[in-house]
């Protein structure tokens, strides 16, 4: 599906991480492996530190910490947030919504929306075409865009796959209309056939929680996780993202009429760097203009691997710069989109630690 989208810019980022970091060397004696073999896989996917949230922290948190830094700035005033979005996949609550529990947190205005979105890896890109089309209404002209995940709970310490790899983190981005003209393009797709590649087994209606739940079983890896834990399958999230991601990227290369390279960045979702680097060369893009330094100095925070790649290498050249940036995130769902975007005179692009 292609969508196009006008009179819309991103204002500002700001990325929220926490301040516990946590080096791939603590943990190797978790996994039933060899330091040997641990070292090459650290060697191979560019493992190195992460950053994971203290005990009882939690995505409203973190959202809440980025919020409280705009509001004491006055980068963001309260009185103008018109639509709060709330993109994760670790609610503090089944129900009420985060976005509500957070709006009642700081005495928002009544009249506003709130809205919880359940997405993953491309769920930066999804919350965005969600802000998008809000502010195609007359009584909205600001929504701000918070997009957070809180793992590293639900990831077995034993489980050399996924365990070195996940971070935790937030960010928030105010989306407002604009009178530029500049266009926006997206591509997106979805294929719920896969949606079992990644997946937390326990925890909702079809399968609660409980002792049996909680029992740490080996695979034929020797990784130990149990069902309330996170399972990946490697091979097929990598073949996935090889085969489908690229024809993606054509597409929205068609459809916006903006060829390889009239892009500055892209600024790709970072499951790790040796995906990520393969990405790259499939598409024949070359490697500094897809940055893959994310998951080596932070972690793999899902969605917020975008904005992060964003804050992280660029910061405030976008205060004052002007960026075409290619967006992409693809995973969970199975879900993978790509957005063209132009970025130029945020009022804050930069990260935080709380």
């Amino acid at each position: 599906m292609n969508l196009h989208f006008k009179n819309k810019k991103v204002t500002g980022i700001l990325t929220v991480l926490p301040a516990h970091e946590v080096h791939f060397e603590d943990e190797m004696e978790n996994y039933n492996s060899t330091i040997a073999k641990s070292l090459k896989l650290k060697a191979a996917m560019g493992f190195n530190k992460k950053r994971i949230v203290a005990d009882g922290v939690t995505s409203a948190d973190l959202c809440i910490a980025g919020l409280t830094h705009l509001f004491d700035n006055e980068t963001l005033r309260m009185e103008d947030v018109d639509a709060l979005i709330m993109v994760t996949q670790s609610p503090d609550y089944i129900m009420p919504p985060t976005s509500n529990v957070i709006q009642g947190y700081f005495g928002l205005k009544h009249d506003m929306i709130c809205l919880d979105i359940n997405q993953g890896c491309a769920g930066y890109i999804v919350g965005l075409i969600q802000a998008f089309m809000l502010l195609d209404q007359g009584a909205i002209n600001k929504v701000v865009l918070m997009n957070a995940d809180v793992l590293s709970p639900k990831v077995s310490k034993k489980d050399r796959n996924s365990n070195p790899l996940i971070g935790d983190g937030a960010s928030i981005t105010i989306v407002e209309k604009s009178t530029d003209n500049e266009e926006i393009f997206v591509s997106i797709k979805m294929n719920g056939e896969g949606a079992f590649a990644l997946q937390i087994p326990a925890g909702g209606a079809r399968l609660p929680s409980s002792p049996e739940t909680a029992i740490l079983k080996e695979d034929k890896n020797g990784n130990l996780r149990s069902e309330n834990h996170l399972v990946m399958k490697g091979d097929e999230v990598f073949n996935f993202v090889q085969t489908e991601v690229p024809p993606l990227i054509e597409e929205l290369y068609d459809y916006s009429k903006i060829g390889k390279d009239d892009v500055d960045f892209y600024m790709f979702h970072q499951p790790n760097k040796f995906m990520l680097n393969k990405l790259a060369d499939r598409l024949g893009v070359e490697r500094d203009k897809m940055p893959s330094n994310i998951v080596e100095n932070f972690g793999n925070s899902s969605g917020v691997t975008i904005p992060l790649a964003i804050t992280f290498n660029l910061g405030d050249k976008l205060c004052n710069q002007k960026y075409r940036l290619c967006l992409s995130g693809f995973g969970v769902g199975l879900t993978w989109a790509g957005m063209m975007i132009d970025m130029k005179d945020l009022s804050l692009c930069k990260i935080i630690y709380n």
